[in-house]
């Protein structure tokens, strides 16, 4: 049997910096278009002042994500070579189009909010919903189907990555909002009733993402050794303090509790567990 070594192959992050900015953005991306769609998709008058804010943050951070993976592939010149040479057992295939068609309903949508059409931006709005939905939960299925990563491999990743796009779409819409109302309105005041909708919402998803935290780990800690070494990465290992003590008590419980305390359910503290 002939062996080959190889002593120059350098080793470095696949999915580093570049890739986890892509993932964030999109994410925010559906979260705010999923938003603007409570009122012109479903008619809940409450939230239609973030229809137009919330379409253009929406299109814009969809439009700049796909330069960051780009800028990853390192050849962005050969980035049509995707719509030619189709895979389609590739979810990287599948999210070429995706990433196509979603921001040109964006745009569509978006032009028929300010032209006030609501008719037709209902169903636009309506169309882009299982579009926000597949652009960002393609996302999680590439971490899926990387079996060598343990905490990636898991079925629930897609779902996590969508709800975590709800979390933090309605966390930047409620500090976009306040912006807006506080300094670029005529009346130079918070829209309390709105805030307010938007913080019960964010307690909920943050709920709904707890949850499905929750569940991966158990999943993690009762399969096999992979599974369980990662597991102890996040709650006992290296990953500890960024998991726990960050990400799970600063990120997502102390907000939690911020927006269902009856004591502080104001705009104010709202805003505070939307940073």
């Amino acid at each position: 049997m002939e062996v080959k070594l190889l002593y120059n192959v350098f080793h470095h992050h696949n999915f580093g910096f570049l890739i986890a900015t892509y993932f964030y953005l999109t994410g925010l991306s559906a979260g705010s278009f999923i938003l603007t769609t409570l009122s012109y998709g479903f008619g809940m008058e409450k939230y239609k002042p973030l229809g137009k804010i919330g379409i253009v943050i929406a299109t814009l951070l969809l439009i700049a994500a796909p330069a960051f993976l780009l800028l990853h592939v390192g050849k962005p010149l050969r980035a049509w070579h995707l719509f030619v040479y189709l895979h389609f057992t590739s979810p990287i295939t599948w999210g070429s189009f995706f990433l196509t068609i979603y921001p040109l309903n964006c745009l569509i949508y978006g032009y028929f909010i300010f032209k006030e059409d609501e008719r037709r931006a209902r169903i636009f709005g309506l169309i882009g919903i299982p579009l926000a939905i597949l652009v960002h939960g393609y996302t999680g299925v590439i971490l899926t189907v990387v079996k060598a990563r343990p905490l990636w491999n898991s079925p629930l990743m897609p779902l996590l990555f969508l709800v975590s796009a709800i979390v933090s779409g309605i966390a930047l819409m409620i500090i976009v909002s306040m912006i807006k109302d506080r300094f670029f309105s005529q009346r130079k005041k918070v829209n309390e009733e709105l805030i307010l909708g938007l913080g019960q919402l964010l307690g909920w998803a943050i709920i709904v993402d707890l949850f499905l935290v929750m569940c991966d780990l158990i999943k993690l800690s009762l399969g096999h050794r992979g599974d369980m070494q990662a597991a102890m990465l996040l709650l006992m290992g290296p990953f500890a303090w960024s998991f726990l003590g960050v990400e799970t008590f600063m990120g997502k419980v102390i907000p939690l509790i911020l927006v269902l305390n009856p004591r502080t359910r104001t705009v104010w503290w709202t805003a505070l567990a939307s940073v």
